[in-house]
């Protein structure tokens, strides 16, 4: 079947989009446990990217689950292959020329890596949201942990899975030293020179 697949080579290249929007494109990709601060870090960071008239789309954990994800679980097999796609969505929309902005746990060092091959080094930007599980846990957003405590989640990152903290990240934020505008403002002082086109 695979030999019967020719990938398509339209005119319009992601040099063409950049120029157009007049701004490089990449994806910053926020990890950390639940609860950490991911969405709401970087919510605020796509604001401050709009407001500056950058072109951004944010691909958040629980929206991927409910569409294109909903067929799996979060057994480490399927955490792992929910963020091979997205990996590749995050692709297409780097091509597409946008910022692109993903926070998920994605708990496992290896794929966090195939994210990395599959976008390219050079347009890969790793954000640590780093809150420890304690405070997290104090937060429970969104109930999960109480719900963990209680057996009624299984593989929960931080109780009863694993979280493989990233060893050298691009940035990494600690939310309970650091305010949500600080974070924010520090990740685009971060990324400010990247979105310049290489011909400025």
């Amino acid at each position: 079947m695979k030999r019967n697949i020719i990938p398509h080579d339209y005119q319009v290249s992601i040099t063409d989009r950049r120029k157009s929007n007049n701004h490089n494109s990449f994806l910053l990709w926020f990890t950390g446990l639940s609860g950490s601060g991911k969405s709401t870090v970087a919510n605020v960071v796509e604001q401050k990217l709009y407001q500056k008239g950058i072109k951004t789309y944010a691909l958040d954990g629980d929206n991927i689950r409910k569409g294109i994800n909903k067929d799996l679980t979060f057994a480490p097999e399927d955490r792992t292959e929910n963020i091979r796609r997205i990996a590749e969505i995050a692709n297409l929309m780097v091509n597409a020329g946008l910022v692109t902005i993903a926070a998920f746990v994605s708990p496992y060092k290896k794929d966090r890596e195939n994210i990395r091959s599959i976008v390219k080094d050079v347009n890969f930007v790793e954000i640590y949201i780093n809150t420890s599980v304690e405070e997290c846990e104090r937060r429970d957003v969104k109930g999960l942990y109480k719900k963990a405590r209680a057996g009624e989640i299984k593989n929960m990152t931080g109780i009863s899975a694993p979280y493989e903290a990233p060893e050298q990240p691009d940035i990494e934020i600690k939310t309970e030293e650091e305010s949500v505008d600080a974070a924010a403002q520090r990740i685009l002082d971060y990324i400010t020179p990247k979105l310049k086109l290489n011909n400025e």
